[in-house]
């Protein structure tokens, strides 16, 4: 055990998996560049003895570091002395300094690693549907594996990290992106179905657990606008990632290369585990407060001791108490009416993102727009949206968290019913598409910004990450449902389909307006002492 971490429990037999798994990835090298000599197609080549044997190495290997990676916590607490319940004020209240700042970019990384990974789908689809000589349609399901992938991910990983720690969920997300690397050296098209779930598994599970670390260890005062800036720097930086690689690698190795960045970009995250506290609210409530102290001082410079209200103490003796099997907090009281509304709105978010926006380009030439000009007019709201994320970092920092989330919400339903009154009224005015298109994307950009940061607040610590990843799976379900109401026709109907998710988002933000508490400026103690409050 390191002062100031959790260390491996087992670190050989870590470093031996991770061994093993490397090993299993390059052994699919040697059949990748007989490629070569075809344009780089492996379509229809038979597997070798090397890949066949680097398939059996790589979940050898995931499961030998994840024995080695998985601390054994009710040994700890036998061994170590507990001590006094641990306070919070005294790391809340701190300025930013150097080791938060080492821990924002290095989660930066990780969300950068974690968006880029399911942004590559749409620009391998194109080579991929060439040389596997199947149809758009058929190669959409790649799409939807990983979205099915992201979902289950989102709910299995929100787990781990309750049961085993935040820091050893991301280390075992980025083994399993290394692993799924593979997919760009398979040679059916079947394969690359179930390495893309896999894919999508891993990073649907990264990306709820980098804001639930993140809002654990950053002082009050900072913590909302940067949890909504990490969300903002690393989504664009995944994407721009995406498009660079392509970019650059795809012509000379054509679009398998970027599936196999996956194994530099998973060990990128590996090497800079050492930056990677474990968080000392998870400590606390698993009971090891000596060890949350010491976390505490290093990011505080002193060691914070229990001499707080008996209100918070009594808070801090609860959350240690409290197991990840206690999932029920979920669903009861007032966790379970917010986490109502924010699961209604993540739905409603992939409803309009995975469905609505994917039909625009369709539909706006259904209203009346050029298709040339449908896609200008695409690529001018996006960089709309960028400046958007800066007026959502500023309202949820100085105004309100929940009225900013409620307000954009708001906004995305009335942008979709702005939709409906241009199809029904006849109002098919350039200019009046142009305008709702645009605040289409910007609100439900500001919506997507919010939601999981703000479920990384509400929520105890001894489940935050089982909430935290519930809402994302949220999203990710919604993104399921939109493209199979793609695939039925339902966005064919602008006006139906944009009345329907917007009665959605109106629901949930009503909900959330009744029910939403707020986080803005309040410590994660004294938000659950608002919501014991409020159930009670």
């Amino acid at each position: 055990m390191k002062p100031g971490a959790m260390s491996f429990h087992h670190p050989l037999a870590f470093w031996a998996g991770g061994t093993l798994l490397v090993a299993g990835v390059l052994s699919h090298l040697p059949m990748f560049l007989m490629g070569r000599h075809t344009g780089w197609q492996m379509v229809g080549m038979p597997m070798d003895g090397w890949m066949l044997t680097g398939m059996a190495l790589i979940p050898l290997g995931l499961g030998l570091a994840f024995h080695g990676l998985m601390p054994r916590l009710g040994r700890m607490r036998h061994l170590l002395p507990a001590g006094e319940a641990v306070q919070f004020h005294l790391a809340d209240s701190v300025g930013l300094n150097r080791e938060h700042w080492k821990v924002v970019a290095v989660l930066v990384v990780a969300l950068t690693v974690d968006v880029m990974k399911p942004a590559t789908t749409g620009f391998v689809i194109p080579g991929l549907t060439a040389e596997y000589n199947i149809s758009t349609r058929s190669a959409g399901w790649l799409a939807l594996v990983a979205l099915m992938g992201t979902t289950v991910g989102s709910l299995v990983w929100g787990r781990l990290a309750d049961a085993y720690g935040r820091r050893a969920a991301i280390l075992l997300s980025a083994l399993m992106f290394m692993g799924t690397a593979i997919c760009g050296a398979m040679p059916a098209f079947g394969w690359n179905l179930a390495m893309c779930f896999l894919m999508g598994a891993s990073a649907g599970g990264l990306l709820p657990i980098t804001f639930t670390l993140m809002a654990e260890i950053i002082p009050t005062a900072h913590r909302g606008w940067l949890l909504v800036a990490l969300g903002g720097i690393g989504t664009s930086a995944g994407y721009l990632a995406a498009a660079a690689a392509a970019t650059w690698l795809e012509p000379m190795f054509s679009w398998r290369a970027l599936w196999l960045l996956g194994l530099p970009t998973g060990a990128l995250i590996i090497l800079l585990n050492r930056f990677i506290p474990e968080s000392p609210r998870f400590l606390s409530a698993a009971g090891l407060p000596q060890q949350a102290r010491a976390v505490l001082a290093q990011f505080s410079g002193a060691v914070p001791v229990a001499k707080g209200d008996a209100a918070e103490v009594t808070i801090a003796a609860v959350e240690a108490t409290c197991h990840p099997a206690e999932a029920g907090t979920l669903l009861r009281g007032a966790h379970a009416r917010i986490g109502a509304g924010l699961a209604m709105c993540g739905i409603g978010w992939g409803l309009v993102t995975f469905g609505f926006v994917l039909w625009l380009p369709v539909n706006l030439v259904r209203l009346g727009v050029d298709a040339d000009a449908a896609s200008a007019l695409l690529a001018q709201s996006a960089l709309l949206a960028l400046p958007g994320i800066g007026l959502v970092v500023w309202l949820y920092h100085r105004w309100s968290t929940i009225r900013s989330l409620v307000a954009f919400i708001a906004l995305t339903a009335l942008a979709l019913a702005a939709f409906a009154v241009i199809d029904l009224g006849g109002l098919r005015s350039v200019t009046a598409t142009t305008l709702a298109t645009a605040a289409l994307l910007v609100s439900s950009g500001g919506v997507i910004a919010m939601l999981i940061p703000y479920a990384a607040e509400i929520y105890p610590a001894a489940v935050r990450g089982t909430g935290a990843g519930m809402i994302a799976a949220s999203s990710k379900f919604g993104g399921i449902l939109g493209a199979g109401l793609g695939v039925l026709g339902l966005f064919e109907h602008v006006a139906l389909s944009a009345l329907a998710i917007a009665l959605a988002m109106a629901v949930s933000g009503l909900v959330l307006a009744r029910h939403g508490v707020e986080t803005r400026g309040r410590r994660l103690e004294e938000i659950q002492r608002a919501l014991a409050v409020a159930a009670a």
